[in-house]
């Protein structure tokens, strides 16, 4: 009785473990995911390209045109800045842009208006310059009301002396 009972154990043990075996090698293969495998998900062409024109749109909307103190006439060392804003402008006829002047903290409010105003005009005609239409660019002037840095020495009004571009695809 003893053997038969070390036979049965020893085929049951065999028989699991081949059928585990063949089971494993018959199985079909799946997709699983473990942790170490990221998830792709399909992303539509429409989001992708949706998604891209907004990367290049934000990349666009941080790039500034910086002036000298008291001046509005747009540096030379800007223009390629100035060129890629056009060329993404005329790429899309739908989008608008808005040239936001900017001036520091020294002088009156409408004397810092006024020179934001000029600033932001300098670039309209640089961009129309590149071919832009004038319909599709708007100009509003900060003047000293929109300071990207606040303190009271060169480096932050150096940085406060600017245009911003804010385009609005519609």
């Amino acid at each position: 009785m003893k053997k038969l009972t070390v036979i049965l154990a020893s085929i049951l043990v065999v028989a699991c473990s081949s059928a585990h075996k063949a089971d494993t090698a018959a199985a079909p293969q799946t997709n699983t995911q473990t942790a170490a495998s990221p998830v792709t998900a399909s992303v539509p062409a429409g989001e992708t390209a949706a998604n891209k024109l907004a990367d290049e749109q934000q990349v666009l909307q941080k790039k500034s045109v910086y002036f000298d103190f008291d001046k509005y006439a747009v540096n030379p060392e800007y223009q390629e800045a100035i060129q890629k804003q056009a060329n993404f402008i005329n790429e899309h006829k739908n989008d608008i842009v808005t040239l936001e002047g900017n001036a520091d903290e020294r002088g009156s409010e409408k004397y810092n208006l006024a020179l934001g105003n000029r600033r932001a005009k300098a670039v309209l005609e640089a961009l129309k310059q590149l071919g832009v239409s004038a319909s599709q660019i708007k100009t509003v002037s900060f003047g000293k009301g929109k300071p990207r840095l606040l303190c009271h020495e060169e480096k932050c009004w150096k940085e406060n002396r600017r245009v911003d571009f804010v385009h609005k695809l519609d």
